[in-house]
């Protein structure tokens, strides 16, 4: 497990996905880091996990969010950003009596084409985005491969459905699959959107 803060209440963890598979066939829908991130987040009225994955250290991980929930006052809050990403959902929500729903603070922006929603957190300036959008492997951003869309779904009009995310002020962008963007995020979103597509 590595864990990152990111801003003032703000952190980024990773672990290792039990459904990873090694040597998939690039571009392929298994095509993705064993290490999966989740996102913490300390909102005005509640503690925030986006994408939860318990990792291997999990007495050492829920004694820390015990300590941190209990210190806040707040209730958690779980949200996910594709409905495969369920991950530890279910197991922390029952253990916290968790609500699924976005606190104040938190602002849902869907991606229909992609059967995603992405979080925008204001006061961060920070992007919170699941399987659309990931790491490049170079300090930036990329659309996910076309075979990860939804069968039918047209590219193009996928890039189309994030270009109104460019009006945010968007300095970091946290990505399930790869390293953050920490500097710059909008930048690499606008790089990412006008990137000619592999074929």
């Amino acid at each position: 497990m590595r864990v990152d803060e990111i801003a003032p209440g703000l952190w980024r963890w990773t672990a290792p996905h039990p459904g990873w598979e090694p040597d998939p066939e690039p571009e392929s829908p298994a095509d993705w880091p064993r290490e999966v991130g989740c996102v913490y987040y300390e909102a005005s009225e509640a503690v925030v996990l986006i994408d939860p994955l318990v990792p291997p250290e999990r007495d050492t991980f829920l004694e820390a969010l015990d300590r941190d929930v209990e210190r806040l006052g707040l209730p958690l809050a779980i949200l996910l950003t594709v409905s495969w990403h369920e991950r530890s959902a279910g197991e922390l929500a029952a253990r916290f009596g968790a609500a699924f729903a976005a606190p104040t603070g938190v602002v849902e922006l869907p991606v229909p084409s992609a059967e995603e929603t992405v979080y925008w957190l204001p006061e961060r300036g920070t992007l919170v985005v699941g399987d659309v959008l990931i790491a490049d492997g170079a300090g930036g951003l990329r659309v996910c491969p076309d075979s990860w869309l939804p069968e039918g779904t047209d590219p193009a009009a996928v890039r189309e459905t994030l270009r109104p995310l460019l009006e945010l002020p968007i300095e970091r962008v946290l990505a399930s699959h790869g390293a953050p963007v920490l500097v710059g995020g909008g930048v690499a979103l606008e790089l990412a959107l006008d990137r000619v597509p592999a074929r």
